[in-house]
């Protein structure tokens, strides 16, 4: 952690990757507009919060502000796509809408890094924050795998679309189920899995091509999002493999 406005505003000034930053809620000043401009061009979160929050975060004199610093660096998703294109790849990306679990979020980097994915899509708020506990639980996957934080899921979405790749959204709400393979999973693609607590949020689902629901037959009607995801991204290396081998 970082400790104070002027040390936040340093960071954010030197590059360094910052995953959150919280100030003091009612704190106006020039420093605080400085460190809202900076953060919003790297698209790291603000949070205005209250002197109890902060002093839950750390016993140290934080003096208003307390910012965390990520372990691992986030990259352009429009860079990482026109480089999978230009190297004649197929692109493999998992888009998460808020799943805030960190070792749900660390088991499906580790799910994701398995079976090729090139990128995972998050946004910038309401994600899980990548600590120690999701780097090990990623058995170090998050060293491997990028991952790009995105303001805007929506315009993320439909940038996704008019660059080629195919959105197919994991929901338990669609008649089309995984098993029946009505859908080609072999091109360029992006796997969209919901939060833990309600899924997918509308505005995106009507973003997606395709909606698939993952079969159940017991009397539990739903699976963790890390599961879901490995059984989800199976399917594309499956399917992939086997467009291989015709």
């Amino acid at each position: 952690m970082i400790f104070g406005l002027r040390p936040i505003l340093e960071a954010l000034s030197a590059g360094r990757t910052l995953d959150k930053i919280f100030l003091l809620r009612a704190t106006k000043n020039s420093m605080t507009q400085d460190i809202n401009v900076l953060a919003r061009e790297a698209n790291v979160p603000v949070s205005m919060v209250p002197v109890e929050k902060l002093d839950n975060i750390t016993r140290k004199n934080h003096q208003g502000a307390v910012a965390f610093v990520s372990p691992i660096d986030y990259m352009p998703l429009d860079n990482i796509l026109a480089g999978l294109y230009e190297e004649g790849k197929t692109p493999l990306l998992l888009v998460l809408d808020r799943i805030t679990d960190v070792r749900n979020f660390g088991s499906i980097a580790r799910n994701a890094e398995c079976l090729g994915v090139h990128a995972i899509v998050v946004p910038s708020h309401g994600a899980a924050q990548i600590n120690g506990d999701a780097l090990k639980t990623s058995a170090g996957a998050l060293n491997i795998i990028p991952v790009c934080r995105e303001h805007n899921l929506k315009q993320t979405l439909t940038f996704l679309r008019e660059s080629g790749v195919q959105v197919v959204a994991c929901t338990e709400k669609s008649d089309a189920s995984l098993e029946a393979e009505t859908v080609d999973l072999t091109g360029p693609l992006a796997i969209l899995m919901g939060s833990e607590e309600d899924g997918i949020s509308p505005e995106y689902l009507r973003l997606a091509d395709h909606k698939l629901r993952i079969p159940m037959a017991g009397q539990i009607s739903s699976l963790n999002v890390s599961v879901a995801s490995g059984i989800m991204l199976y399917e594309v290396l499956r399917q992939r493999l086997g467009a291989v081998n015709k």
